[in-house]
């Protein structure tokens, strides 16, 4: 494994024998946490937003299979 800095980039470069499947999961984990890193979200206000989502998505399935409230 090769790493290198360039610009305001961080290259890093895999043998080809490596598993695909094991860079993808480790890129998705880079990316979660790039995408994290300015966020003030709490735990709390993960969990509030998770419930609300169920909640709609719940809604919305029960309105496409007919079973309205």
């Amino acid at each position: 494994m090769i790493v290198e800095r360039k610009n305001n980039e961080i290259l890093v470069r895999f043998s080809a024998n490596t598993k695909v499947s094991t860079i993808q999961s480790i890129l998705d984990y880079l990316k979660y946490e790039e995408l994290t890193s300015k966020s003030n979200a709490t735990e709390k206000d993960l969990e509030e937003l998770a419930n609300k989502t169920k909640s709609n998505r719940w809604k919305k399935i029960k309105k496409e299979i007919g079973m309205n409230d």
